[in-house]
């Protein structure tokens, strides 16, 4: 039998008025003078595309590698299926935060028990710093993997380099920043087109689910579930629609101006269908990359990004392991950000702070506090004897038991008058959040019950 390998951290993986904007995501002219097709459609999406992308983190990836290595095609169905649930819930989430004028954390304050605010508060934060931890250690070992030297040096450069773009950059410069970043994802649709792919297998494992109740499979399932939907883009989602609105001229919670709100669920809707199909493209693109080279050929046993870009690399090529790698680095630019910031908006609106990364550090250094000591401890994580691996299966099972809770409230909040005014949700929206709900539910117990055997 080989012998086992010690787990390191490292290895672990709307068709709007362009004035009633604000001004990083201004829909800009289309005519001959514009600076590009690509340019203008970035700047045309805001919350929802950067939440989208920053779904597929390097621990994500690694979940995602995981399953396509272990199962195959198995799992493609699962994307399709998710999509609809996810795409519903950030909808919700993004809407009632536009309405009401505060993000998830600043409403349950107001209309629930300050011991349950804390709670998920707590729960998401931990969560979050693990998971931080683990993305900032994949990018280490795929920088190792690059160019040599040494994973926890690189670990350091880029937790220091991510904080200090959010802290002394501005944030509509930044914002442009993460949205080119998300291109770094089709790294995995690229990586698929250099090996010979079946696609009417593809098609039929896509269309036609592969259901077992044997338990490794509904622990994939639940593992991929949990991943995908996960409380702290809710929240980010939410404060972010509020930032947009707080920075654009003439804009006003959607609940004391309601003839504003066609065209804003309209850019709400558009960009947030389109943020999270994004998201799982590309999710469907690393399942598919790892089942038609490594699980094809027998390399099953994938837990890190790190296994997965070294193990593409006989079968697929150089370039593809090249691919793989770069995209974990930049996926990890774009998702810390989105961790530490939806813990510092969570746990700003609950102690009432002045919160936001359009800011200046001077007028909120509460909320910096918590983003740079969220980064630094998740930083810090790659330094000791925690095992990564057992780390994040903790992290998913805290995620799972805070996100049904969350969004119970979230539809629970975005039903009543007294909180959305005449806004309250339409009836497919009601559907596809409760469902999403009751999903995550199933997910978090499931987790619970299989993680420890």
């Amino acid at each position: 039998m080989a012998e086992e390998k010690k787990t390191e951290w490292s290895d672990v993986e709307s068709p709007i008025r362009p004035e009633s904007l604000r001004d990083d995501v201004v829909v800009p002219a289309l005519t001959s003078e514009s600076s590009g097709w690509l340019r203008n459609t970035l700047k045309f999406f805001g919350p929802g595309l950067v939440t989208g992308a920053a779904d597929d983190d390097p621990s994500g990836i690694a979940t995602y590698s995981s399953v396509g290595a272990q199962f195959g095609y198995g799992m493609l169905w699962t994307m399709p299926f998710i999509y609809p649930f996810m795409a519903g819930i950030q909808e919700i989430s993004a809407r009632l935060g536009r309405i009401t004028g505060r993000g998830i954390a600043g409403n349950i304050r107001l209309f629930y028990p300050t011991w349950m605010l804390y709670a998920i508060v707590v729960l998401l934060l931990i969560a979050n710093v693990i998971n931080i931890g683990a993305d900032i250690g994949a990018m280490g070992a795929a920088a190792e993997l690059l160019i040599g030297g040494s994973t926890l040096l690189y670990c350091v450069v880029f937790a220091l380099v991510s904080v200090l773009l959010q802290v002394f950059i501005p944030y509509k410069t930044y914002s442009v920043f993460l949205k080119w970043l998300t291109l770094s994802l089709f790294a995995y649709v690229g990586t698929v087109f250099v090996v010979q792919i079946n696609w009417r297998e593809v098609l039929q494992a896509t269309c036609i689910p592969d259901i077992s109740l044997k338990r490794e499979h509904l622990a994939a399932l639940i593992a991929v579930l949990g991943t995908t939907i996960s409380p702290y883009l809710l929240f980010w989602q939410s404060a972010e629609e509020v930032k947009q609105m707080e920075n654009a001229p003439a804009q006003v919670a959607l609940k004391k101006a309601p003839l504003q709100a066609p065209e804003q669920f309209q850019r709400i809707k558009v960009d947030t269908y389109v943020g999270m199909a994004f998201s799982n493209f590309i999710a469907y693109f690393i399942i598919l990359t790892t089942a038609v080279t490594l699980h094809a050929h027998g390399k099953t046993d994938i837990n890190t990004t790190a296994q997965a870009a070294e193990a593409l690399r006989p079968i697929a090529g150089v370039f593809a392991s090249l691919l793989f790698s770069l995209g974990v680095i930049g996926t990890g630019l774009l998702a810390l950000p989105v961790l530490g910031g939806s813990a510092a908006y969570a746990v700003g609106e609950a102690l009432r702070w002045p919160v936001g990364l359009e800011r200046k550090a001077k007028e909120a250094k509460a909320f910096y506090a918590v983003l740079v000591v969220a980064t630094m401890v998740g930083l810090a994580l790659n330094f000791t004897k925690v095992d990564p691996i057992r780390a994040l299966v903790g992290a998913a099972i805290i995620n799972g038991a805070t996100a049904a809770p969350v969004m119970c409230l979230m539809m629970l909040l975005a039903s009543r008058r007294k909180v959305m005014g005449k806004l309250i949700l339409p009836g497919y929206l009601k559907i596809l959040g409760w469902t999403a709900a009751a999903i995550m539910a199933f997910a978090a117990a499931g987790l619970f019950f299989t993680s420890g055997k």
